[in-house]
Parts: C-alpha cells; structure tokens; sequence
C-alpha cells in the first residue's frame, strides 16, 4: 500500500491519502464504544461526521456533544487535527521523524499539499507548522478552560476537555462544538467567542503568511505578494462583514434584537470571522435575514487564505480575479499587484477556480432542490457552506435525504482538496504540447 502510495503523483497521493483516513475515521465511529447508546452508529451517520472532520467542515446530522462517547469525540478532533494540518504533509514528517531522512517524491507531495517553494527545506517548514499549531492551539485551549472553569461553572477535566475541542476546531477552522446549540449560550461572552476568533483567525491566514509574519512582522516590505494579498483582504472581508452582519440583523429579534449593544458588535464580528470558514455560531443562522444569508454566502465562497485550514475559492483567488477585471477596465496589458507583475499561469489558476467552484454550486444546488422540499436561500447556503468546508448551517442538513447529505460529502471533499487538485488527480494522464495553434479572438461582451 505504502510503496502504491509513493508511485503516484503528488496530487493524486494527497486525493487518496484523504479518502484513506476519512474511511479509517468512519470505521472508528461506527465502533459501539463511539456513540452513546446500545449499538453503534449507522453507516451514513460515520460517513458524514468523518467527512465533515476530516474535511474542516462542521456540518453535522447528529449533535457531536450528545450523540457521541469520549472516544467519539476524540477520533472526531483527530480527524480534525489532521485534516487541518494535511495528511500527507503529517505522514511525511512522521515518516522523517522515524527514518531521518524522506525521499524526493515524498518532499513533493508534502510540498505540494503544505503550498510550499519547493522541496528543498519541506522538513524545516512542516516542523514549523506543527510547532505554530501547537502554540496557538495550547494557548487557546487554556483560555478557553479558564473561562468554562471559573466562569461557566464546568468542573476542570470537562472544562479542560472543552476548552482542548474548541480550540483545535477553532485553529482548525472545523466548527465542531460539544454544545447541542454550537455556541449561542456564549453569545455575550468576549473571553469565549475572541479566543475561538482569534484563533480561526491566525488558522485561515495559512502557514506560509503566520511564518513569514513572524520573521519579519516589522518589514512590510520584506513580505511576499501572497502575505500581502492574504492580510489586506482579510482585514476588508473581517470590517465588511461585521459591519454587514451587524447593520442587517440589529433589529431583528431573532437574532442580535435582543442583545445590549456591544453584544451586538460582538456577534457581528464573531459571524463575520465565522463565516470565513470556521462555522461556529452564537445565534440562529435560520432567524437571518435572507439579505444576511446572500451575503454571507458570498463571504463564505471567497474563504481564508491559501495553504491554511479554511476553505473557500481562497483571498488570494478572488483578489486575482480583481485586479484581472481592474486591468482590462483601465486598459493595461498586464496585470500589477503590490508593485509585482502576475503571471499570466495565476490568470489562468484563478479563472478556472473561480469557475469550477461556481460550477460545483450550482449544479449541487440543482440537485438538492430537486431532491429536497426546501427553498433556494438555505439550499444554497447550505451547499456553500459544504463546498467552502464552512460549517454553518440554517438547520436543515439533518432533514435532508440521504442522498443530499451524500452530495454534501462530496461537495466538504472536493472543497477541502481544492477543484483543481481534485481534476488533477482525475486526469489520466499529463502531456505537454509539441506545436502550437494558430491564434484567434471571440467576440468578449
């Protein structure tokens, strides 16, 4: 199996180390000591809980809290952990620490999955990434078992236990909660909902932007065009969306109607960093607005920052597809960014995720109204909040059929490996062209 794995292309080991630990999570759960109760969990019950897991997601047809034992719960954060972090990326560093050394094929495909420059240092880079995830995860967690414990009245092993879950779903940005209404019982609380932010936060700039800010935090100008791209539009879509969020829903009683104003604020940026793609909520996602629906919709499609535990089409994607559309409108004839010129490979990256992923949605929102009885406002929600490995939910994932919940599977995976990963993997084989066509122009507009 080991040698099948190391003979396959970078991308396509990514696609079958995922489908491999999703499987292992799913025969885990399906185990009786799993759930709660006699007997074990259904089939389509495992499926979807391991695919959300190892997918970053957060959708869920069972309450994890209540449904789920402690070793649930527990192969339930491993999945996380892992699907956060890359499984091949986590097995080649294994695999490093065991042998002391890992072969050419082995940095690729960990370079390829981790978003890396090359294979040269993959080892130092993913040694990075564990030490980050580490450190903001066990910072997290104890501020988040000091607040169950002294605040909330938990006992310490359970408020220990909490306080560990939440923040690995937080920096991973899964969304998974162990409270059977995720997170609105804290609606008011800054020492619950800014760590598990800040956390999310820190998780979908990516790890090549949290390594780079930290070795030059006071050199903007040391900073990549990625670093840049990803920080700018993070701090837009964070402003935008709290402002967003709040204004729309400050009235209504449903949702931050009842809530003192600074409550309000509070939950309006926790949505706004939420819908980014963690999936988290401290108030009813189906009391919204459908105007606050659209555009969380649209937020929850553009996602965090590449080469991080979000999902989404990725900033940078979207800040590409911008900057093409600002340098046709002016008239140039190339696109700059940051004093940089782009290379005409991203324009063609970009367009063709935007464009798959666009695609995804669309024919799975086709599918699921037909199949279900529910509208297009939590249809659509629902799917892009599969396909953006987001999370939240209007509520009506558990109601679906089985095969919608199946589409959403697929939807978590192909979000979570990316579009274009996912048809590289599929393709039967790569060529390179020997000759090239002679050019001609269609008519544009």
């Amino acid at each position: 199996m080991l040698d099948a794995l190391r003979r396959l292309s970078p991308v396509r080991a990514i696609f079958v180390a995922f489908t491999t630990a999703a499987w292992g999570g799913i025969g885990l759960l399906m185990l009786p000591i799993a759930k709660r109760g006699e007997g074990g969990a259904s089939l389509m019950e495992a499926i979807f809980t391991a695919t959300s897991a190892i997918c970053v997601t957060g959708l869920n047809i069972v309450d994890p809290g209540s449904y789920w034992t402690p070793f649930g719960q527990t192969v339930i954060l491993a999945l996380m952990q892992v699907g956060g972090y890359g499984v091949m990326t986590l097995a080649t560093l294994i695999g490093f620490s065991v042998l002391g050394k890992m072969s050419l094929r082995s940095r690729l495909t960990a370079a390829t999955e981790a978003h890396t420059e090359g294979p040269g240092g993959v080892q130092h880079v993913l040694g990075g990434i564990v030490k980050t995830t580490l450190v903001i995860e066990a910072v997290t967690a104890l501020l988040l078992t000091l607040r169950f414990w002294l605040g909330h009245g938990f006992s310490l092993p359970d408020a220990a236990w909490r306080g560990l879950f939440h923040a690995v779903s937080s920096f991973n940005n899964a969304g998974f909660a162990l409270f059977p209404d995720n997170m609105m019982g804290f609606v008011d609380d800054p020492w619950i909902s800014l760590p598990m932010a800040g956390a999310t936060i820190l998780g979908g700039l990516g790890f090549p932007v949290l390594q780079q800010l930290w070795r030059h935090h006071g050199n903007l100008l040391a900073w990549s065009m990625n670093t840049r791209i990803v920080i700018v539009m993070t701090i837009v879509l964070l402003v935008g969306g709290t402002v967003f969020i709040t204004a729309l829903e400050w009235t209504n009683p449903g949702t931050l109607g009842p809530l003192a104003w600074q409550d309000k604020l509070l939950a309006g940026f926790f949505h706004s960093v939420q819908t980014r793609t963690a999936g988290f909520n401290s108030i009813d996602i189906g009391a919204l607005h459908e105007v606050t629906l659209l555009g969380m919709d649209v937020m929850m499609f553009i996602g965090t920052g590449p080469a991080g535990t979000g999902g989404g089409i990725k900033v940078t994607t979207f800040a590409v597809l911008f900057f093409i559309i600002w340098t046709e409108v002016r008239g140039d004839t190339a696109v700059h960014v940051f004093g940089k010129r782009l290379s005409r490979a991203v324009h063609r990256q970009a367009i063709s995720v935007a464009l798959l992923a666009v695609a995804l949605v669309v024919l799975a929102t086709m599918a699921l109204m037909v199949l279900s009885p529910f509208d297009l406002d939590p249809v659509l929600f629902e799917v892009i909040s599969a396909f953006a490995t987001v999370g939240l939910s209007t509520g009506i994932t558990a109601d679906l059929d089985v095969l919608s919940q199946l589409i959403l599977c697929v939807l978590m995976y192909l979000g979570r490996l990316g579009p274009i990963t996912f048809a590289s993997a599929l393709a039967l084989r790569h060529r390179k062209r020997l000759y090239e066509l002679p050019k001609e122009r269609p008519i544009i507009g």
